[in-house]
């Protein structure tokens, strides 16, 4: 299973994705695509199996993700403070990949529903769905 975990900033909701993921599907190829060269290199000491920056790498990776992970802003263009171009939030918006995605609130997008959950709850349900998702693979 090829999960593609994408984030921005300075990688710190995809660097706690990929420690637990590397946990609960240890036999995962982990692929981490940072908006910049902070957020993947944070995501690639956390654990990811090859890690790659910018709009081109999250173009790529998604056309062959079977989980795509990380802030629900990746499928919302301008979000995380515009670092998510409309290529990239359509490449993984478009992917063929079962999206599994963190309502996380500076992205602009508001999930009802999730209001008074910790982001480390959320990474966690995040975690038990893509896991669960390898077990029916």
């Amino acid at each position: 299973m090829k999960i593609l975990v994408v984030d921005g900033q300075g990688g710190g909701v995809g660097k706690a994705l990929i420690a637990q993921l590397r946990s609960a599907v240890p036999q995962a190829t982990v692929i981490a695509v940072g908006t910049n060269s902070i957020a993947a290199s944070m995501m690639k000491k956390a654990g990811a199996d090859i890690a790659a920056t910018g709009e081109n790498a999250v173009r790529v990776n998604a056309r062959s993700a079977d989980v795509i992970t990380g802030p629900v802003g990746i499928i919302a263009a301008d979000s995380l403070y515009g670092e998510i171009t409309a290529d990239m939030a359509n490449a993984v918006a478009q992917s063929d990949a079962v999206k599994v995605l963190i309502p996380f609130q500076n992205c602009g997008v508001m999930i009802a529903g999730c209001d008074g959950m910790a982001l480390a709850e959320l990474i966690t349900a995040a975690v038990t769905k893509i896991a669960a998702l390898t077990m029916e693979k």
